[in-house]
């Protein structure tokens, strides 16, 4: 079978890291596959093309901010983009990210549905059934008609016009027709989204992602806790790009942190990109890791993960912490809870720090090894880039019946 993978990115970042996992695991199993990404440094791998144009997706980038209208500029990566497909010909297309400045996504839509390819699109988020958003929070007026939106600053933002019930309308009207196309999300919370807006007749399947496991494993550490000097205090980890934006809810940690000073426990913060910002005496902060590898490590050391996003879809974070054996705490916010091996009872209300402590605090007094040995084995199985590909294949070879 010939699979063409496209996203935003490849190799880095979750869904970047993603692809490159399908990718090398078809690749081994006999597929023709071509990964085809938008964004980033140019990857020297056999069969990846980077089809975005730097100084186009800078334009566009502007030209959304200035104008209000995102994803409706890229002409020549765009066009770039589709002679790949043509070129290679595939039985599928594998879409993930197109959101991010680097692809006119209703172009895309149109040629595949007028050539009549094979398409399954994978939503990591909610961009493509709203106006604007990547994450609608508490709004649903996606559910009718994006309009007067509140989020407008936000990313992707724009600074002066408000395009969103345009936007809405031209992927609505994209979509219409739209036959040969199966929808995954990754979390039951997306997918029930999804049944909510205009694509709610398309078929949609749950697939979890996955992680490699022969990198997100236990590994050794005590070198982590040399540097940080750690010695008799219990480590909570909290990882993201960017930890501390608005999102991602590393501000959220340092209050924690503060609450619980008295605590014999160090808060690490993986994703720090300001040098210069302050923190309390038990919190860490470490910029990117970008590493894999020692990012495991850091999981490994942990006694805990703690995740306090505002809006998750099925966060790569939590899968990557608990096949290193380690439980997750934080706030219940879109389909975060629904990625614990254990069940959803250590999840929180948004902003409740009070309770957010005395899960922290009940998780710890209850660790044991047996309990971090049935983590990691669950985990493994459930999480495992091996079996997110296993389901993906089913899906594919749908399209061959």
């Amino acid at each position: 079978m010939k699979i063409l993978l496209i996203d935003v990115n490849y190799g880095v970042g979750s869904t970047g890291k993603i692809v490159a996992d399908l990718k090398h695991s078809l690749e081994r199993q006999g597929h023709e596959v071509l990964a085809c990404y938008g964004r980033g440094k140019r990857v020297l791998e056999k069969n990846v093309v980077k089809f975005g144009y730097d100084i186009e997706t800078y334009l566009h980038a502007g030209l959304s901010r200035i104008i209000g209208l995102m994803g409706y500029f890229s002409y020549f990566s765009t066009r770039k983009l589709i002679k790949e497909i043509e070129k290679f010909r595939p039985d599928v297309v594998h879409i993930h990210e197109t959101h991010s400045y680097f692809l006119n996504h209703i172009t895309l839509i149109n040629y595949l549905k007028e050539k009549n390819i094979k398409v399954v699109w994978t939503f990591h988020c909610e961009y493509m059934y709203t106006g604007n958003c990547g994450y609608s929070y508490e709004c649903n007026k996606w559910e009718t008609n994006c309009k007067k939106c509140e989020h407008i600053r936000e990313y992707p933002k724009s600074y002066f016009f408000d395009f969103t019930s345009k936007m809405y309308k031209d992927k609505k009207k994209a979509f219409n027709n739209f036959e040969n196309l199966v929808i995954v999300t990754p979390s039951k919370w997306l997918a029930d989204r999804v049944k909510k807006s205009f694509l709610k007749e398309k078929k949609i399947k749950v697939i979890h992602n996955g992680v490699n496991t022969d990198i997100f494993k236990p590994r050794e550490y005590s070198h982590l806790l040399k540097k940080y000097n750690i010695k008799d205090e219990k480590i909570v980890l909290s990882v993201a790009p960017n930890i501390m934006s608005e999102r991602k809810g590393g501000k959220w940690v340092v209050k924690l942190a503060e609450l619980m000073k008295n605590y014999k426990i160090k808060f690490i913060l993986v994703g720090v990109t300001d040098k210069n910002e302050k923190f309390p005496l038990n919190v860490i902060p470490v910029p990117v890791v970008k590493n894999q590898i020692e990012l495991a490590e850091y999981y490994s050391m942990a006694d805990l993960f703690l995740i306090c996003s505002l809006k998750e879809n099925f966060p790569t974070t939590c899968l990557e912490a608990q096949v290193c054996g380690k439980d997750i705490v934080g706030f219940d916010t879109g389909g975060t809870k629904e990625t614990r091996i254990l069940g959803i009872d250590n999840f929180v209300k948004v902003g409740d720090i009070e309770a957010l402590e005395e899960k922290i605090v009940n998780s710890l007094e209850n660790l044991s090894g047996i309990k971090t040995r049935k983590i990691e084995k669950l985990s493994k199985k459930n999480y495992s880039k091996e079996n997110m590909i296993i389901n993906y294949m089913k899906l594919y070879k749908i399209f061959e019946e």
